[in-house]
């Protein structure tokens, strides 16, 4: 195995492990621990319930990016030329075509295993993410964080390809800077969640790789240094629309 592919597993496996810790840290307070263990371990049953706790508030930004997602979905299953059409091409940028930084977020060139762990995804973080950040951040973080990460594709990392896989990890970036800035009800001690720097870590060693995903990490984690001021706890549901 060479010195890259080791490099992607790892990043992979912070990013998957880490994650599943920063989902329920970041998850509504009355899910936390609800799986028995302690608070933040990141097993199924709090990880469910964090989630439940997410859907049962009604993300409407996230329901809707995830029916977008899922027409889509069928729409390049019954028109395979949509995907040529949407997502990045080389000498895109060139050519005048930046929109495809864009489009590129709305079809999953690598097909169904792409489809069916993208969109389970951006049902269960983006439903924490809307819970803790509010609709109007969570849609923020996740178009400019996929943007930025397909903008960077086209210009030289990636320039074939497409998927909001990119813009997933800009919401667990999010989500990751939200527990380690202590707007979490109740708020950790940094002893207790250092382990969330494995996060940006992981996003930076991806960008040094110029693999895409480390752009989204890294501009989720950027955005929510903004957004998630130091100190105080985000306003949640609708008042936060």
């Amino acid at each position: 195995m060479s010195p890259h592919e080791i490099g992607l597993y790892a990043s992979a496996a912070v990013v998957v492990g880490v994650g599943l810790r920063a989902l329920v840290l970041a998850g509504p307070a009355n899910a936390a621990g609800a799986g028995g263990g302690p608070a933040g371990g990141g097993g199924p049953g709090e990880v469910l319930a964090v989630v439940r706790e997410g859907l049962a508030r009604r993300p409407r930004v996230t329901l809707g990016l995830f029916a977008v997602m899922a027409v889509m979905a069928v729409v390049q299953y019954l028109v395979p030329s949509v995907i040529g059409d949407l997502m990045r091409r080389p000498d895109a940028l060139s050519d005048g075509q930046w929109w495809r930084a864009v489009t590129a977020l709305l079809v999953q060139s690598s097909g169904i295993g792409q489809i069916a762990f993208n969109l389970p995804a951006l049902l269960v973080i983006g439903a924490v993410t809307e819970a803790v950040l509010g609709r109007w951040r969570t849609l923020v973080v996740f178009l400019v964080g996929g943007v930025s990460a397909h903008v960077v594709s086209l210009a030289g990392w990636s320039t074939r390809g497409g998927g909001d896989s990119v813009a997933i990890c800009a919401l667990l970036g999010a989500l990751a800077v939200t527990c380690l800035l202590g707007a979490t009800v109740p708020p950790r001690p940094f002893k207790d969640i250092w382990y969330l720097l494995l996060v940006p870590a992981a996003g930076t060693l991806l960008c040094l790789m110029q693999n895409n995903h480390g752009v989204g990490l890294v501009a989720g984690c950027l955005l929510g240094l903004v957004l998630v001021p130091r100190g105080s706890r985000p306003p949640t549901g609708s008042a936060a629309a």
